[in-house]
Formats: C-alpha cells, sequence, structure tokens
C-alpha cells in the first residue's frame, strides 16, 4: 500500500509546501530544495564515451566497471 502524502512539508527545509502534485507523484522535497540536490548529484555523474556511440552519464560506482571495457572496440576485455 503506498502512503499518499496530500500537502506536507519539505524533508530537507521544513518550511515550503511540496503541493498536491508533487505530493501526488511521490516526492518528499520541495522545488527549490529539489533543483539544489540536482545540481550537486549530477556533479558527481561520470562522462564515458563508448565505441561509435555518444557520451554517457555513470554514477560514480558504477563508472570504474563500465571504463573497464569502454572503448576495446569489441575485444575480449579480462
Amino acid at each position: 500500500m503506498r502512503r499518499v502524502i496530500k500537502n506536507g512539508y519539505c524533508r530537507i527545509c521544513n518550511e515550503n509546501g511540496i503541493g498536491k502534485k508533487r505530493a501526488a507523484y511521490g516526492h518528499l522535497i520541495c522545488k527549490p530544495c529539489g533543483e539544489v540536490k540536482a545540481k550537486t548529484d549530477r556533479k558527481s555523474w561520470c562522462v564515458l564515451t563508448l565505441h561509435k556511440q555518444g557520451a554517457m552519464f555513470f554514477t560514480p560506482e558504477y563508472a570504474r566497471e563500465a571504463a573497464v571495457g569502454a572503448n576495446n572496440k569489441g575485444g575480449i576485455v579480462r
């Protein structure tokens, strides 16, 4: 069973109301706090350009594993 918050307060700043539509989608933080959090999260992403593909974003946890076979051009990764 999913818990629905009707118009609660932000979990980060405890000042701004989330809003009925945002709460219906399951958001727990207000829009200004969400934008700040998204900007700080984006700074930690790693960008890899794979062979014959465009640039892709990876989280720091997965970036090392993805970089091992990034530009091997179809060869065997050991």
